[in-house]
């Protein structure tokens, strides 16, 4: 049985993911900072479906937690197969003149600084067994830029650029990087859109509709499953048609 690791996992794209992920028989370590009560709530449901399933508190962004995290995710599953990085934040739509430093920082630690922390303690394990696949989360700004969206967009981008130097640095040693990189989905993230604005993006989008947290855990379950294992370094985009 295949063992994943899913940061940022108690809701939205990552609980959804953790479920598909489960529902086709893998183990699931379910990463979470602060949402504790959904994150034991979505074990219990993974562990209804006959698989093994645990909750491990980590800051991703903080380098010695994030090691912690892989160690434990590997003690309690008995091993490891992928790396799911989907732990991120956003900032509200702001002028680059009113990012703050706080601001420009907290974006690129949970963003970037988690994933590179994340990774690196993963790398290790998977170069020893030969074999391990790498998913990120960026986004489609991180690839066209949004307005007002600095921080997230330079952030997202440096994702990409991430998740494409990992592929040619570990594909010698039987692992691929790829990233996913969601148009518009129906989360959290984007729960401050008034119902104008998701009209607008509607209109924008050839298949005309918001995406859901289950069109992007499908394109991560691919990148992990047989249909990704001549695939490295490569944006799958689940995002409607919005960016091609």
């Amino acid at each position: 049985m295949s063992a994943v690791l899913i940061t940022g996992a108690s809701r939205g794209i990552g609980a959804a993911t953790a479920r598909l992920f489960a529902q086709e028989g893998w183990d699931v370590a379910v990463n979470y900072n602060q949402s504790e009560r959904a994150a034991q709530e979505l074990v219990r449901e993974l562990t209804e479906l006959g698989v093994r399933a645990c909750a491990i508190r980590a800051d991703v962004a903080d380098p010695a937690q994030a090691a912690a995290l892989v160690e434990q995710a590997v003690r309690e599953l008995g091993g490891l197969d992928a790396l799911v990085c989907n732990a991120g934040v956003a900032l509200s739509q702001q002028l680059l003149t009113d990012t703050t430093d706080e601001q420009w920082r907290r974006v690129f630690a949970a963003n970037v600084d988690g994933m590179f922390y994340t990774i690196r303690a993963a790398a290790p394990y998977f170069v020893r067994q030969k074999a391990g696949r790498i998913i990120t989360l960026s986004s489609v700004w991180g690839m066209t830029g949004g307005s007002c969206e600095v921080a997230y967009s330079a952030s997202k981008g440096a994702v990409i650029a991430m998740t494409k130097a990992l592929a040619k640095e570990l594909g010698p040693s039987g692992i691929t990087a790829n990233c996913v990189a969601p148009g518009v989905i129906a989360t959290d993230m984007n729960a401050h859109l008034d119902e104008e604005s998701l009209n607008a993006l509607r209109q924008e989008t050839p298949l005309e509709r918001i995406g859901t947290p289950e069109d992007v855990a499908r394109a991560i379950l691919f990148l992990a499953g047989p249909g990704g294992q001549f695939l490295t370094g490569q944006v799958l985009q689940p995002n409607g048609g919005i960016y091609m």
